[in-house]
């Protein structure tokens, strides 16, 4: 159950701010074999690891058109109905966030602009164990669309009777990607990062994933593809007062406690009497989860913090830089101002997290374990590239030609000094001739 400090001295915050430690040493030489293997073996290697940790023998790794156009009929049509307007949804806030380049004179003879254009080939992940991501499939896609990306290839793990998750094949078919696979773990990250005869090699891959697939990014990311930023388990800081609702302050604690057994929750306040009757109302909102056992798992790993006022909990909070942030306090407007490090935060009393889970169009893909102090969330942009541009004319040698020289002289690189030493002596010849 939840751990309880009250008023933590600032010489403890260190470990407050701590996360749930697992040491990737032990995982570095499993994940390594995996990839070199599919590196080495390709798609005999993938259906060999699908053998060995999916526990079925699959014969053709591609999804099948007509697997996927079957793919609606086995879900509810409300279920459906809720995946065309969550996408919608999502669809309408990543299109607001097109890049539209200005071109801009810098100084007199020299312009510049950029230009946006979309990565050609992403690969997106997306985990099919305990919890299958469906909705994931739509946070990544619908941007991944939006921006042009040509070839999306989406890689899932197959269930143990070979078929894809329906729900996940219907939502690719939703936000249009382009090709699906029956690949799971360090092994997909592998096929999209390397290539074998079935999966092309993509140019970014995106997506969450257990530990394996986590590491499996992250030594893929150090010469071999891009990737979108490092995660971890998935994370939740809410903000409360003696004016929040009590069960929808435990609820949306638990709602992230049931991801895994290592998600971390945690509940600042500076109001200590609401305390018991959070711990209460989790414990009875707890016992009527299916997945119980995981979020009690969860919450052993997390923390009520009683801080003496609302701007040590704001100092406290940036600190940690939490994945999610909800701020259900009386005087959340004020607070929402002083956030400088979340990935995506939620307001007030009737905004919960699962909102931007699914449907009301911000994207949940997110960094976690202190990441948000230097990444942003998945959006437009992170499935473009801008590229600049400039143009210079006679004026504009006038303008910064002898400044180029000077530094580049004063650095030791006389080609580049050279080269415009060049163009700014035949223009002046020719105003002399």
């Amino acid at each position: 159950m939840l751990n309880v400090y009250i008023h933590p001295k600032k010489s403890s915050w260190a470990e407050l701010l701590s996360r749930p430690e697992k040491d990737p040493s032990k995982l570095n030489t499993q994940v390594s074999q995996i990839l070199d293997e599919v590196k080495r073996r390709g798609d005999e290697a993938l259906k060999d690891f699908s053998k060995e940790f999916d526990k079925v023998d699959i014969k053709d790794l591609k999804v099948s058109q007509e697997e996927i156009d079957k793919a609606q009929d086995l879900i509810s049509k409300d279920l459906f109905q809720a995946i065309k307007e969550a996408h919608k949804n999502i669809y309408t806030f990543h299109k607001g966030q097109v890049f539209s380049g200005k071109h801009c004179q810098v100084t007199p003879g020299v312009e510049c602009w950029q230009k946006s254009v979309p990565i050609e080939k992403v690969g997106l992940y997306i985990p099919g164990g305990t919890a299958p991501l469906f909705s994931t499939v739509l946070m990544l896609a619908t941007p991944a669309k939006i921006a042009g990306c040509g070839e999306i290839v989406l890689c899932t793990p197959p269930s143990k009777d070979g078929s894809v998750n329906p729900a996940i094949l219907a939502s690719a078919k939703v936000a249009g990607v382009s090709q699906i696979f029956k690949v799971g773990g360090a092994g997909a990250i592998a096929a999209m990062a390397y290539g074998t005869k079935t999966i092309p090699k993509v140019y970014k891959v995106f997506g969450p994933g257990n530990q394996y697939v986590t590491l499996a990014k992250q030594l893929v990311s150090l010469k071999d593809v891009a990737i979108d930023f490092p995660a971890g388990p998935s994370e939740v800081m809410v903000l409360a007062d003696s004016s929040s609702n009590i069960e929808f302050v435990a609820s949306d604690l638990l709602s992230q406690a049931e991801h895994g057994v290592d998600s971390q929750v945690i509940l600042l306040t500076e109001d200590e009497g609401i305390v018991p009757k959070i711990i209460s109302t989790v414990k009875k909102q707890l016992d009527e989860l299916p997945r119980k056992e995981i979020a009690s798992k969860s919450l052993e790993n997390s923390r009520i913090i009683v801080l003496s006022s609302t701007r040590k909990m704001m100092e406290f909070a940036n600190l940690y830089a939490p994945e999610h942030l909800i701020i259900e306090t009386k005087d959340y407007k004020e607070l929402a101002l002083q956030v400088v490090n979340a990935g995506s935060v939620f307001l007030g009393g009737l905004t919960p997290e699962s909102a931007g889970d699914y449907a009301s169009g911000t994207n949940h893909t997110l960094p976690t374990n202190g990441y948000a102090k230097a990444y942003a969330g998945v959006s437009l942009d992170t499935f473009m590239r801008k590229i600049t541009f400039q143009h210079i004319s006679k004026e504009g040698i006038s303008s910064i030609g002898k400044i180029v020289e000077t530094m580049a002289e004063a650095e030791s690189l006389n080609a580049h000094k050279n080269a415009m030493r060049l163009r700014r002596l035949s223009l002046e010849d020719n105003l002399n001739v």
